[in-house]
């Protein structure tokens, strides 16, 4: 099972859980931890369905590649982390 974690700083605004899923995609696995908490969607997606600007995703270590549809393929043993990047000046 593909296992999904999101940062603990992400956490601090909506809860975000640690999901072990049956997913062959990036957007398997987030619509199921969606369904989970249904407003973590929009702190990681736009209107558009696409990742925000300051959101990282990584899959065994590699950033994901297609940040518009979420078809990165997931392995059954992938390790999917989600990073809220931190901005400022």
């Amino acid at each position: 099972m593909a296992h999904l974690e999101f940062t603990a700083q992400l956490h601090r605004y909506v809860d975000t859980p640690k999901l072990d899923c049956e997913a062959a995609t990036l957007a398997d696995a987030l619509g199921q931890a969606f369904d989970l908490n249904p407003r973590l969607r929009g702190y990681i997606l736009d209107e558009q369905g696409q990742l925000r600007p300051h959101v990282a995703v990584f899959i065994d270590g590699q950033r994901a590649r297609d940040r518009q549809t979420l078809a990165d393929p997931l392995s059954p043993s992938a390790r999917v982390y989600v990073l809220q990047a931190l901005s400022g000046g």
